[in-house]
Order: structure tokens, then sequence, then C-alpha cells
């Protein structure tokens, strides 16, 4: 019984006397993380700054300051884990990032290609915040562009978001790239109008509507002859904002129908003519080759009612 004691006694003390040994060690691990905290701050202070005075985008801003604050604590826990365990070298932790990494790289490829799609899309700025894109069957405001994905804000007030991978390998409609946007009106007419006289009404008109640019002037074109009207396309230049675009339309549209009522020309609806046979007097059956003589006589008794 003696002797159980006495080995137990003796892995204590062994137990004791390692801990004391690593104490401290394990004190100056604590010390590094939590200056670690101190650091990570500072240095987030530094890209912050660095990145407002280098770089023109938020988002790409944003990159830098997480990028730099993440890089710290790395640095941080790895020196800490150092120091604390004297017997874990460097280059063993490394190398099991490493193969860490390689392990993560397949786990997570479509996050770190949506990642690496967002840094590019960042860097490039094919667009920028508050811009109105479509990118497939969405449209919207761009609110943000995340590392993971882009986030839309739909007019009727829903949000999207898209994948950056997506967003870097399709084709993107920017609508508020330049400061100025075209709007193509069709406006038909009747046939008996004086075409001079309605391309005038329609010029005089769209340039006196609210929101229509006086840097552009407005085009009248004649495109061609409808079914029933005579076609023109107003083309005019508004704000590239989707709101004002709407109203000036609406208001162009309204200015229209007004100023033709006033001139007394028609914007005609679909017409169709219809002709009306009577089915008693024509016979619609082709006779076949053998009954060529009874089809001649046919046509002559038919001939011979009608005078």
């Amino acid at each position: 019984m003696n002797q159980i004691l006495d080995t137990v006694v003796n892995s204590l003390q062994d137990l004791l006397g390692s801990a004391i040994k690593i104490f401290p060690a394990i004190i100056t691990a604590l010390v590094i993380i939590m200056l670690t905290r101190y650091a990570a701050q500072f240095t987030r202070n530094i890209a912050d700054q660095i990145g407002k005075k280098t770089l023109q985008s938020r988002s790409l801003q944003f990159l830098l300051c997480k990028t730099a604050h993440v890089t710290t604590w790395i640095v941080g826990i790895i020196f800490a884990c150092v120091v604390a365990f004297p017997g874990l070298r460097l280059g063993d932790i490394i190398a099991t990032l490493g193969l860490g990494s390689v392990a993560i790289g397949f786990a997570f490829q479509d996050i770190f290609k949506n990642f690496l799609s967002g840094i590019l899309i960042l860097i490039q700025r094919p667009f920028r915040i508050d811009d109105q894109i479509i990118v497939g069957d969405y449209e919207g405001t761009v609110e943000r562009i995340d590392i993971r994905a882009t986030k839309l804000r739909t007019y009727d007030g829903e949000r999207v978001l898209i994948p950056n991978s997506e967003v870097f390998t399709s084709a993107v409609r920017v609508r508020t790239a330049f400061n100025q946007r075209r709007t193509d009106l069709a406006v038909g007419v009747d046939y008996n109008t004086s075409l001079p006289e309605a391309k005038r009404i329609l010029q005089k008109t769209i340039e006196n509507v609210e929101g229509v640019l006086d840097n552009k002037p407005p085009e009248i074109d004649l495109v061609g002859f409808g079914d029933s009207s005579i076609d023109f396309i107003v083309r005019y230049w508004t704000n590239p904002r989707q709101p004002q675009v709407r109203q000036v339309q609406t208001r162009a549209i309204m200015a229209i129908k007004e100023a033709l009522d006033a001139a007394d020309i028609g914007i005609p609806y679909p017409i169709r003519t219809l002709y009306f046979y009577n089915q008693d007097k024509y016979n619609d059956y082709i006779p076949s080759s053998t009954d060529n003589n009874h089809a001649r006589g046919s046509e002559r008794n038919y001939a011979d009612s009608i005078k």
C-alpha cells in the first residue's frame, strides 16, 4: 500500500515540477496573446489610414483592414505556441499549416473561388457601390461587395446575394456607368398624317418635357411602316438612375399624347381587314385527273348561272 502511495506522490511531484517548469512559458504566452489583441487593433488602424489614402473603394479598404487584423492574430498565436511549448518548432507549425491549407482548399474551393473573385472585382472595379447593375436575371443597386458575395437591393425593396464568382464570369450591365442614359420611346401615327408635321410636334414636345437633358438634343427617327401605323422612335437622354428614367418616361408619354390629340393626329389601334365569301357559290373540292371532264362541265354550268 505504501508503495502505491509513493508512486502516486512521485507522479504528482513530477507533474507539478513539469508544470512549474512550463509555468513561466505559459504566462509569457498569455501575455503575448494579450499584446496581440492591441497589436491587431493597431495594425487595423494603420491599414485603415493607408487604405483611405491609397484606395477609393470602400470595400477594398475593408478587405485591407480585415486582412491586417487576421494576419496579426495568426502571427501572435503562432509565436505564443512556440513560446509555450519549446519542443514545438516553427518549421513544424509551418508544415502543418501547409498541409492543412491544402485540405481546407479542397473542402472549401467554392468559398475560395468567391473570395478571389471578390478581390479581383474590388481591384478592377467594373462597378462601384450605389451603381445600378443587371447580372443575369437580377437588377438593382449595389449595396456592398463582400469577400463572398455582391449584395444588390432590387427596385421593389428586396436584397439579392450573388456569388462573386458568378458576377466575375457573367456579363454585367452597369446602367449608371455614365452620367446620361438614353430612352427609346416608340410612337405610331395614322397613315394619313403629315410626317414632317408629326416629327416637328414630337421634337418640340419631347424637348419641353421636364427631366430631358439639354446637352444631347432628342432625336426623332422614322423606323418603318407598321400594320396600322407609321412608326416613330423618340430618343432622348435623362439621368441614369432608374427612378428618374421611369418618371421622365411617364411625363413624355403624357405630353406626346396630349400634343398629338391637340394636332388631331391619331394613334391608331391595330386594324385587321376580313373578307367574307358566300360559301354556297364556291366549291373547294379539287377534282382529280380522272374527273377532268366532269370538272369542266361544272365550270361551264357555273359560268352560265352567273350570266
